[in-house]
């Protein structure tokens, strides 16, 4: 496993005891009680770092190399239900942009998703998460097939960002944005958004619009980077912690701005540190949000998704 900066004491920790019970197997020395030290010491060293956590650091465990992934949510949840649909019957297929038919718990969802790659190969592949014009038209596509069948939509979020390229761009990549944003407001199925890594800029708003919107704990949601908001207002990346706490992007920042719904809690060290455990507060997370909107209407659905973004920020008059 690979560990931050600030997760060096809790490196060392486990190194100590990777090595206690080594020596306990290849000797006759009895170390129960010297483990036992050790992974206390251990578990009150995390629960000290990990409820301090500054922005920053959550913004760099949110790009965690080894957190969780779309589709390992996908696989983890729906198994063998997954059904992926490709191409945007306009351009082609992007594959920084997944979706397709799933199961969640007896449900069946229109499950929509960036996906980044694990290595420098499949980085390449999926652009980096960062999906062109065609991939949010590809989503726009799913989702309103889900509309005409009646199936609720699930969008996963973890994106840098669209793809800021010049072919993006003379393809129409702020129209595709803003055409899935509006549609999205207006779609007569209950759309659940989970942002499951980085929420950055149009990127994410582009499948981001839903009846409910959950955060992961470590994640963060904003209409720019902290690196490049400090490059835009210091010149320099150095900045990048005060830009992350300038700008109010974490889950418990957003849920008190009313911009969220519900921070689903991860277990301690992260996503990445318990896999199966994530899985299954974000299953039933789902589900839960689910069981709310069921009932309504689709007038209902839409007016009152409607109310919830009107109702966002301050105005005066």
């Amino acid at each position: 496993m690979e560990y931050l900066d600030f997760e060096l004491p809790i490196k060392e920790l486990q190194e100590q005891l990777d090595k206690a019970c080594k020596i306990g197997e290849e000797s006759n020395v009895d170390v129960t009680n010297t483990c036992k030290q050790i992974e206390k010491k251990l578990v009150e060293t995390k629960k000290e770092i990990y409820k301090n956590l500054t922005p920053w650091q959550r913004v760099q465990l949110s790009r965690h190399p080894d957190r969780p992934y779309t589709m390992d949510y996908i696989r983890a949840i729906c198994g063998d239900s997954f059904l992926e649909l490709h191409g945007d019957r306009n351009f082609k297929d992007d594959k920084a942009m997944v979706g397709g038919l799933g199961k969640i718990l007896d449900q069946s969802y229109m499950i929509i998703g960036q996906q980044k790659g694990y290595n420098t190969k499949t980085r390449q592949f999926r652009n980096f998460g960062m999906a062109n014009p065609e991939g949010y038209r590809k989503a726009l596509r799913l989702m309103k097939s889900a509309e005409k069948f009646g199936i609720p939509v699930v969008t996963l979020i973890d994106t840098p960002g669209a793809y800021p390229g010049l072919e993006a761009e003379e393809r129409g990549q702020g129209e595709a944005i803003a055409r899935n944003i509006i549609e999205m407001t207006r779609l007569e199925v209950p759309i659940i958004v989970v942002i499951i890594g980085e929420g950055a800029s149009g990127g994410a708003l582009g499948i981001g619009v839903g009846d409910q919107v959950l955060m992961l704990e470590n994640t963060w949601y904003s209409v720019i980077s902290p690196e490049s908001c400090s490059s835009i207002l210091w010149r320099s990346w150095e900045f990048k912690e005060q830009a992350a706490e300038a700008l109010k992007l974490t889950a418990d920042d957003m849920k008190k701005l009313k911009l969220i719904d519900q921070i689903v809690k991860e277990p301690l060290g992260g996503a990445h540190s318990d896999r199966e455990n994530t899985y299954i507060s974000v299953a039933k997370a789902i589900d839960k949000a689910y069981n709310e909107l069921k009932n309504l209407s689709p007038s209902d659905l839409v007016e009152k998704r409607m109310k919830k973004y009107s109702e966002m920020g301050e105005f005066k008059s």
